[in-house]
C-alpha cells in the first residue's frame, strides 16, 4: 500500500466522521505516529501488503490462515499490540459461506484469543444458529487484530494497519458473504455513501472486492437496544435468501 493510498483512506475515515455529526475530526500525535510505523512497516514487511492469492489447488486453505495468524501474533505495525494480551486473528471454517466481521476484541477475546467470546459473542452464536449454522460453518474475525484500550473505536491508523491482515483472510476464505457487524467494521470494509450511518445503511447489499456484504447492528448494540434484533433477523433472513438457504424457524425463548 502506497503512501498516498493510505492518506486516502484516512482523509476518507475523517470526512466520514464529520458526516455523521462529529464536532471535531482531529488527529492525534500518536495516531499519525502509528500511521507513520504502519506505512514503514508494509515498506518492508512485503507479505503484509500483499493479497495471497488461493491458487486453484488449495480453496480455502487452513495453512494459509495459520500463516496469516502467525503473522498476527508478531504484529507489531501500530500502538495497539504494547497493550494486548493475545493477538484475536479469528476462527472458523476454513471455506464458510459466510464470514462475520465485527469491529475488535475485547477484554474476553483480548484474554482468550478469540473472536466474540464475551456476552456479544454469546448473542452472536445465537443469531448463527438461528441461520442455521454453527460457529465451526462460519467464520468469525474483527478489522483489528488486538483489543482498543477501554474497549474503545479502533483509530484510522490502527485500522489502516491491520487491513492487509482481513484483506489477506477473505483472499484465503472466499466466502459468499460478508456480514458486516456495526459502524466500525462497514468503514474499515467499504465506503459508506455520505449521510447514511449503519441504521440507515443496514439491510441494504453492498461489496467488498467482489463479495456481496451486508451491513447490520453489532450484537454489543443489541445487548443494550434487544427492540433492534428484528431489525438484525431481517437481515439476516436476506442473507439466507440470497444464499438459497431456507429460513429456519426461530424458537422463542422464554
Amino acid at each position: 500500500m502506497s503512501l498516498g493510498q493510505v492518506l486516502d483512506d484516512l482523509s476518507k475515515y475523517v470526512e466520514l466522521q464529520m458526516d455523521e455529526g462529529t464536532s471535531s475530526a482531529k488527529v492525534s500525535e500518536d495516531v499519525m505516529g502509528g500511521l507513520k510505523g504502519a506505512v514503514e512497516g508494509q515498506g518492508s514487511q512485503e507479505p503484509v501488503t500483499e493479497a495471497a492469492p488461493k491458487t486453484s489447488d488449495s480453496p480455502g486453505s487452513g495453512a494459509d490462515l495459520e500463516r496469516i495468524a502467525l503473522e498476527i501474533s508478531e504484529c507489531k505495525l501500530c500502538q495497539l499490540h504494547s497493550s494486548r494480551t493475545k493477538t484475536v486473528p479469528g476462527q472458523g471454517s476454513p471455506s464458510p459461506e459466510i464470514m462475520f466481521v465485527g469491529e475488535g476484541p475485547g477484554a474476553d477475546e483480548d484474554k482468550a484469543g478469540l473472536a466474540f467470546v464475551g456476552r456479544a459473542g454469546q448473542l452472536l452464536t445465537r443469531m448463527i444458529e438461528a441461520m442455521g449454522y454453527t460457529r465451526e460453518e462460519v467464520f468469525i474475525g474483527n478489522i483489528v487484530k488486538c483489543r482498543p484500550p477501554e474497549n474503545r473505536a479502533p483509530e484510522p491508523a490502527e485500522m489502516i494497519a491491520c487491513m492487509p491482515y482481513l484483506k489477506r483472510q477473505i483472499a484465503a476464505l472466499q466466502p459468499r458473504v460478508i456480514v458486516a457487524l456495526g459502524a466500525t467494521a462497514v468503514k474499515g470494509l467499504v465506503e459508506m455513501p455520505k449521510g447514511m450511518g449503519i441504521t440507515k445503511l443496514r439491510g441494504t447489499w453492498m461489496s467488498f472486492e467482489g463479495i456481496d456484504l451486508m451491513p447490520t447492528f453489532h450484537p454489543a448494540y443489541l445487548l443494550r437496544n434487544a427492540n433492534m434484533k428484528k431489525y438484525v433477523w431481517e437481515d439476516l433472513k436476506t442473507v439466507l435468501h440470497h444464499l438459497g438457504r431456507p429460513i429456519p424457524e426461530v424458537k422463542k425463548r422464554g
